[in-house]
């Protein structure tokens, strides 16, 4: 099944890295974000990805385009002008690097890329978000719901830390970042069927994909929520960034590869 990735926006709350390159490339362990995302579908058997592009979108192009050089060993005859491959890391993906515009909003990206998805169910997630959430689960959960979208639902964690308080005021415990803060919220890694098209009909590109289309599924009763309860992180922010590269360093909870 193809997989459809949101890495367009221009990611200005991460401005210090996103100056530079898209927020979809900004690297953990070394390796874009989003090179993470594709590896965790890959793990699943989904290799066939279409990048939504938008701001910066050169910069995507010319990393996949150099890929396959980037990570080889090679040996290069400048007397020649000749090369040797000696060893390669490429991976199995085959990528479609669509421009969706500068500035079109997220319903606008999906419309546009619709024609490369062959009228087929495909997967869309964001290109800023990582998560061990198993795909062959959230595929079965899918089937069986018979809705047009299937959207990952994660549990909402708080930044700060929170007091355990009595009526009066009598503090009782204090509890940092609690894990569950009992509010799902949209945690991407969708599962979509064909019929999406009659949820984005006419002018898209000023509408966001969690507004209209989300709204107008739910108010007709074909969107599901598969909950994970397990490893879900967005990089939003410097902080994200660092939270990740320590998660990486010590064994990422993403990495099943």
């Amino acid at each position: 099944m193809k997989v459809v990735i949101f890495a367009g926006g221009r990611g200005t709350r991460i401005s210090e890295e996103s100056a530079l390159r898209p927020k979809p490339m900004i690297e953990i362990g070394g390796k874009p974000i989003l090179w993470h995302i594709m590896k965790s579908y890959a793990v699943y058997g989904h290799t066939e990805f279409i990048i939504c592009l938008g701001y910066k979108g050169w910069f995507i192009k010319e990393y996949f385009a150099n890929y396959f050089l980037h990570n080889a060993d090679l040996t290069v005859d400048l007397g020649t002008n000749t090369m040797e491959i000696h060893q390669n890391n490429a991976e199995p993906f085959k990528i479609s690097l669509i421009d969706t515009g500068l500035d079109t909003m997220t319903a606008g990206r999906l419309k546009r890329v619709l024609p490369y998805t062959n009228d087929e169910p495909f997967m869309l997630t964001y290109g800023d978000g990582v998560s061990d959430v198993n795909i062959n689960e959230l595929l079965e959960f899918h089937k069986a719901s018979g809705k047009v979208c299937t959207m990952t639902a994660i549990q909402a964690t708080s930044r700060f830390g929170v007091i355990r308080m009595q009526d009066d005021g009598t503090i009782n415990s204090f509890e940092e970042k609690p894990e569950d803060s009992g509010t799902w919220i949209n945690g991407g890694f969708f599962v979509i069927n064909p019929e999406i098209k009659n949820y984005l009909e006419g002018d898209m590109d000023d509408i966001m994909w969690e507004r209209n289309p989300m709204n107008d599924m739910a108010a007709d009763g074909q969107i599901a929520a598969y909950r994970h309860h397990d490893f879900w992180k967005c990089m939003d922010t410097m902080r994200d960034k660092e939270e990740l590269e320590q998660m990486w360093e010590h064994g990422a909870p993403w990495k099943k590869w």
